[in-house]
């Protein structure tokens, strides 16, 4: 073996890697919830039109923006299946320009709201944009709010707390 195919101390090189590198990492397979089997947890989603409600306006508990809509569903939920559902209640969603941009709210590491825009999806959805990612998929978490605002905007902000003491029994 020539030098060129030493370490520094005599040790050799370990061979290269054959064949094509190997793919990126995708995105984890969300496993689909059972939806007969298990209770859905609440997601509070507070809509707006123009922009998304700012940090502020979640600050005092129990002082949330009044345009609330109260949702049950599960983590496995899509932004379409929340869009066709605020669709239900929020006419200006139902326009045919209408844009909806969907937010997570929750705290920071300092106990302040912070609203991280997760996906938009459009009023009657063409299977582009963020129409197919899931909750669980974008990171939400049980404590999270959810904030949409129509662009024209829609605000879902979301204290999505699952009741623990209510059990699904009367299934």
């Amino acid at each position: 073996m020539s030098d060129g195919g030493k370490r520094q101390g005599g040790r050799a090189l370990p061979p290269p890697p054959r064949g094509p590198p190997p793919p990126p990492p995708s995105r984890p397979r969300l496993e689909p919830v059972d939806r007969e089997k298990t209770c859905p947890l609440l997601l509070r989603v507070f809509t707006k039109i123009g922009s998304h409600h700012s940090m502020e306006d979640f600050a005092v508990r129990g002082k949330e923006p009044k345009d609330e809509v109260q949702i049950y569903t599960w983590k496995d939920a899509t932004l379409r299946e929340l869009t066709d559902l605020v669709k239900e209640v929020a006419p200006a969603a139902r326009r045919r320009n209408a844009k909806l941009s969907f937010a997570f709210v929750f705290p920071d590491k300092n106990g302040r709201f912070k609203v991280q825009e997760v996906g938009k999806t459009l009023s009657y959805g063409n299977g582009r944009l963020d129409d197919g990612k899931a909750l669980a998929e974008l990171g939400f978490e049980v404590k999270d709010f959810f904030s949409s605002f129509l662009e024209f905007m829609l605000d879902l902000f979301t204290n999505s707390v699952a009741d623990p003491v209510r059990k699904c029994a009367d299934r």
